[in-house]
């Protein structure tokens, strides 16, 4: 149940991410996988810099996005 739940937060981030990123991103199918693993990386870089927006669906929806959005960023440098 908890990876059901991982794909539809990592889904919903990489949508929002790439809303956010305007040209930035990939697409709606590419914005959800890399949101999928942004979910990963989000958690890894809050954690990391000491971060926390809270529980729940919606810190992780947040948390999510914004490792998306980095993973976006990133993927777009390599995309040129």
């Amino acid at each position: 149940m908890e990876f059901l739940y991982f794909i539809i937060v990592g889904g919903i981030a990489g949508w929002l991410a790439g809303q956010i990123m305007k040209g930035g991103g990939f697409g709606l199918i590419t914005n959800i996988i890399l949101g999928i693993i942004g979910g990963v990386v989000g958690g890894w870089l809050l954690g990391v810099a000491g971060v926390s927006v809270g529980g729940g669906l919606v810190g992780s929806i947040i948390t999510s996005a914004i490792g998306a959005m980095a993973v976006i960023f990133i993927a777009g440098l390599f995309k040129k």
